[in-house]
């Protein structure tokens, strides 16, 4: 055994589903296990709200008055927060909604080679084992600014929420950071509280 083993045993099975280990430092979960859920609106740079529209299988940033914001249906998401024992990777994240009575999560799956975001119907998963293709790590979009995050994409890396303009419409997708230094307004993404 080298001093880079670390030897751990099975100790507790936790009322949230988790399974703890003993390691030198304390009791350690072996996967993401939802902490809290947040109710928010997701504006990006130019203040547009996120809208999920299932019926057309799209997501995109749209300028939403206050009155269609407080009725409007897509546009207020939970964002779900997970327990992690690698903080620094990000906050680990999920994200779901409720449209017309039905909920909603988003996912990122591969389609003609290129990994793109959906929402699929049903329920975020309360614990998730290993990886996960709803998981994003929630992460401060600059040093200097505290309130605007970005979100990588867990089962790639470098790979970020953010939108692109396709005519009239800023769609949500994911898109690759070149740098790790990198600021790319289009990946700026603010969770505001629902203000229902």
């Amino acid at each position: 055994m080298s001093d880079e083993d670390i030897l751990v045993r099975a100790v507790q099975l936790g009322e949230n589903f988790c399974l703890y280990f003993e390691v030198s430092i304390g009791l350690e979960c072996d996967a993401f296990c939802k902490e809290k859920v947040l109710h928010r609106v997701l504006r990006n740079v130019r203040s547009q709200l996120l809208v999920v529209r299932p019926d057309l299988d799209m997501a995109a940033f749209e300028d939403v008055t206050d009155q269609e914001m407080k009725s409007g249906s897509g546009m207020h998401f939970n964002v779900h927060y997970y327990k992690t024992t690698t903080p620094s990777a990000g906050m680990p994240v999920a994200f779901s909604i409720q449209v017309q009575d039905k909920s909603y999560y988003m996912c990122c799956e591969k389609e003609h080679g290129k990994t793109i975001v959906r929402f699929r119907e049903g329920e975020v998963p309360k614990e998730i084992p290993d990886e996960s293709n709803v998981i994003f790590f929630k992460k401060t979009f600059t040093s200097f600014s505290s309130r605007t995050f970005k979100f990588e994409y867990s089962l790639e890396q470098g790979m970020f929420l953010a939108f692109e303009d396709e005519g009239y419409l800023r769609k949500l997708i994911l898109k690759k950071l070149s740098r790790e230094d990198e600021v790319d307004e289009t990946m700026e993404i603010s969770l505001q509280v629902n203000s229902e």
